[in-house]
């Protein structure tokens, strides 16, 4: 497996590959692996000829109070990771090789971004934009693949590649969990043991929502009530949002269909963890 740290270096191995007919599928992380980055790898793996991933913690998508200085970075456990699931080159550069100096230039986005996250993260979507659109430029991959956890990220990507004519194919993945219904993110590392098992309230919560959809609720309403007394009932839980969206548009619809989003952010003392089900999805099962 090659670690690789400059754009000229990254831009001449892919066109060694490209003029051998190579497909190239690219996994973006931000590091501190985990199986959900794992199974991004897997699906890579088993649809390209050759497989990227990017370990870089982007500056530009953390705001002034966010967690940029403490993020969690293991790089050795990390290649250690990818090279056991079979990644063929890593792109781990320098925040300096990514942006110069005077850098200003910014892919931005309106209504996706406005909505859920976007409201009290509101440079965050331009931040993933800007690198994801750098990260294409770069690699030119024929597809790209995220988790299904950042769903907003996942349909803000969508749009700006039909919106700005990449030639890739986005390919989302299923969540991860723990056993215990935790989906994983590299952001647990944060919770103390008591913090821990109060996280379980997002995982019950969503599968609440699965249930009552299932019971045939449809009125959004109806079902962020009963998700939110479900959170309610932790006493470390601090709710930021939990919404029913179109699943294209990351609008808040009143009745909802398949393929529409539900999904919440919820601090757990100063952790920000997030989750969500996607209407029509099978419900997850899990040991708690």
């Amino acid at each position: 497996m090659q670690v690789i740290n400059t754009i000229d270096e990254l831009r001449k191995q892919i066109k060694e590959w490209k003029k051998a007919g190579l497909t190239v599928g690219l996994c973006p992380t931000m590091g501190y692996l985990h199986e959900g980055h794992a199974s991004l790898m897997d699906a890579a793996r088993s649809g390209n000829d050759k497989v990227v991933a990017s370990v870089f913690v982007n500056p530009i998508q953390f705001g002034p109070n966010e967690d940029l200085a403490t993020y969690p970075r293991d790089f050795e456990h990390d290649c250690q990771l990818l090279e056991a699931h079979g990644v063929d080159l890593v792109f781990h550069p320098e925040p300096s090789e990514m942006y110069a100096p005077d850098f200003t230039t910014f892919v931005d986005m309106n209504e996706l971004s406005e909505t859920l996250c976007g409201k009290t993260r509101p440079i965050h979507f331009r931040g993933v934009c800007t690198v994801i659109a750098k990260l294409l430029n770069t690699v030119t991959p024929d597809r790209i693949y995220f988790g299904q956890k950042d769903a907003q990220q996942l349909a803000i990507i969508r749009r700006m590649v039909r919106d700005l004519n990449f030639d890739v194919e986005v390919i989302g993945c299923p969540i991860v969990r723990e056993q215990d219904g935790l989906a994983k993110s590299s952001r647990n590392t944060y919770l103390s043991p008591e913090e821990r098992k109060a996280a379980l309230v997002l995982s019950r919560s969503v599968r609440k929502g699965q249930d009552l959809v299932a019971s045939g609720v449809r009125n959004s309403a109806e079902l962020l009530a009963s998700m939110k007394e479900r959170l309610a009932e932790e006493p470390l839980a601090d709710v930021e949002y939990v919404e029913v969206v179109d699943g294209e548009s990351m609008q808040p619809v009143e009745t909802f269909k398949d393929g529409d989003l539900v999904a919440m952010a919820v601090r757990i003392g100063t952790t920000r963890l997030i989750d969500n089900f996607t209407v029509g999805d099978p419900a997850i099962s899990f040991d708690a």
